[in-house]
């Protein structure tokens, strides 16, 4: 038999409570081991809410384990679905540095960005453009973007004309660069947190190009409070798969050395 959602309502991402309903089906049981989920067309119907929205909830339940799509087939509930996750005390510190990263990021980048639209030449504007394009195509092109994330902060910067602050940027660069490796690879898993990422850099940059430095430094603050957000938000399974490699070199500068 098949389960009749009830249509939702304007508050919390619509694609989350989708995906949220979805799995209360199946940790109920209602939607079965092996049970296949009603098609896109009738998610839409009932849900009321676009394609788009399904497929990214859909997206969310193969990350946290629960469905594996069949070619041709459709999608089904997966046995390991009624497996607790082991959200250990490791992740949970893999998950603390890196929040503690982004709020060294945001006390850095939020001056920098500031200082770089009060000081930017056109020449530094167009770069930091350029670096926002390469992003974008090395992310449609399927990579994970960290190398032009790196380079995108970086073109800010070195418009902000401060080699104190560039100094401590590069100090800190295997630390940064470990940590956005984790941010970038918890962002790709959902559509809505790759959005969101692509929007923030744009604000930034407009606010660089606006010659706007209040404007810049709540950009580029809001940038590193949404990433810390999305980390909290991130899928215990993500932190199994990946996020925990990843977090190893943060982990380490935070461990005492005998």
């Amino acid at each position: 038999m098949t389960p009749q959602f009830q249509t939702i309502t304007p508050g919390a991402r619509l694609s989350d409570q989708v995906a949220e309903a979805l799995a209360a089906e199946i940790r109920a049981g209602r939607l079965a081991v092996g049970a296949k989920l009603p098609t896109e067309a009738v998610l839409v119907a009932q849900f009321a809410v676009s394609r788009t929205v399904v497929r990214e909830a859909v997206s969310r339940l193969k990350s946290l384990g629960l469905v594996d799509s069949r070619q041709g087939s459709g999608v089904y509930v997966r046995e390991k679905s009624f497996q607790p996750l082991n959200f250990d005390a490791r992740h949970a510190v893999s998950k603390s540095a890196v929040v503690q990263m982004a709020e060294v990021r945001r006390a850095l980048e939020a001056e920098v960005a500031g200082l770089a639209a009060e000081r930017r030449t056109p020449d530094d504007v167009l770069r930091v453009q350029q670096a926002i394009e390469a992003l974008d195509a090395a992310v449609r092109a399927g990579g994970d973007g960290v190398n032009e994330d790196v380079l995108f902060h970086r073109a800010i910067a070195d418009a902000a004309r401060n080699p104190f602050l560039i100094g401590t940027l590069e100090y800190l660069s295997q630390f940064l660069r470990g940590a956005t490796q984790v941010t970038r690879a918890n962002e790709a898993r959902r559509a809505d947190f790759a959005r969101e990422v692509a929007e923030e850099h744009q604000r930034i940059w407009r606010a660089i190009e606006a010659g706007d430095p209040p404007a810049a430094r709540a950009a580029a603050a809001g940038h590193m409070d949404n990433a810390i957000r999305r980390i909290e938000q991130a899928d215990p399974a993500f932190w199994q798969q990946q996020g925990q490699a990843l977090a190893e070199p943060l982990i380490k500068a935070l461990t005492p050395q005998a």
